[in-house]
């Protein structure tokens, strides 16, 4: 199975947010290259919440290029398999823990589309959640100003609206 239909399936398999979905869905079916950067009208990328629910605290990036605490996640890329191995593969290399992180089972967690700047328009985000280890040690990638734990009640003191929504999404489905 290719990228792009693991990528159909797992939107057709998401039940949540069933307009912004199908906002998905056509733009795949309009642009077979949809998952990826070079396609100017928008791409799916991939994003990973990581939490350690343990301690009640997540780790946020704050992002080199725009300078906001987020998640982590990315691009796809050749040689990705599933949009869930994309989100993974993006918290691991974002946060430096490199073993121990699990995706939380159930599929993605939300859909966020947001403006980009110019020559592509938009990210179609597709978000999951990652399950961090108790003993986690996260390390600043190349892609970071700044890595951080956050307590659950800190963070919409520091994020914007859509990482604040993907944590309730998350903390619901604990």
């Amino acid at each position: 199975m290719s990228l792009y239909d693991d990528a159909v399936l797992v939107l057709k398999g998401y039940e949540g947010q069933p307009e912004l979905r199908d906002v998905y869905l056509e733009h795949l079916a309009a642009h077979p290259d949809g998952l990826y950067k070079p396609c100017t009208a928008g791409h799916i990328t991939a994003s990973a919440l990581v939490i350690d629910p343990s301690r009640g605290r997540v780790l946020l990036t704050l992002h080199k290029k725009l300078g906001m605490w987020l998640q982590m996640g990315g691009h796809c890329e050749p040689g990705d398999a599933t949009l869930a191995e994309v989100a993974l593969r993006e918290a691991r290399e974002e946060s430096g823990i490199v073993s121990g992180l699990a995706l939380l089972p159930g599929g993605p967690v939300r859909l966020d589309r947001h403006p980009i700047p110019s020559p592509c328009n938009w990210h179609l985000d597709v978000q999951y959640a990652a399950l961090a280890p108790a003993e986690a040690v996260a390390a600043i990638s190349e892609e970071s100003l700044d890595l951080r734990w956050f307590a659950y009640e800190e963070v919409a003191g520091v994020a914007d609206e859509s990482v604040v929504r993907l944590l309730e999404a998350t903390r619901a489905r604990l």
